[in-house]
């Protein structure tokens, strides 16, 4: 099974962003450890701090993969297109993210990820990403 993961912005800075709220762990490392917790999946990883590579890497990888992990991060919260991309593509999107949505800024309780997603993970930390991942093994 071909699962993508695609982040948004600022998350190539994990690991030194904030670690109170995000961990000290950067992405690359925590993805080999989701690479040997899940050997029977092909991850893919992708990411952009750029709006418009994500919509494109969203609609790539929804015609080439079983399933997207998506953290939007920002973008989660303003953009429409991200959205847009996430209800176009046939892969089912699980929606990811770091920190408690539901504990942070109102703005941040609006997704408009959500709506097209198969589900929606948040506040487990880096966690969320084997959570989602477990949940493609599931169906």
């Amino acid at each position: 099974m071909k699962i993508a993961i695609i982040n948004g912005p600022n998350l190539n800075l994990l690991g030194s962003r904030e670690p109170d709220l995000y961990g000290s762990t950067t992405f690359e490392a925590y993805l080999e450890e989701l690479r040997k917790a899940f050997p029977e999946l092909e991850l893919s990883y992708f990411q952009s701090n750029v709006e418009g590579e994500l919509v494109n890497h969203i609609q790539q990888a929804g015609a080439a993969a079983d399933g997207i992990v998506l953290n939007a991060a920002a973008y989660t919260h303003t953009s429409v297109a991200i959205g847009d991309a996430v209800k176009a593509v046939k892969a089912p999107v699980v929606e990811v993210h770091i920190s408690n949505l539901a504990t942070r800024e109102p703005f941040r309780h609006v997704s408009h990820v959500s709506a097209g997603a198969k589900g929606v993970i948040f506040g487990f930390g880096l966690s969320g990403y084997a959570l989602a991942l477990q949940s493609f093994l599931q169906d």
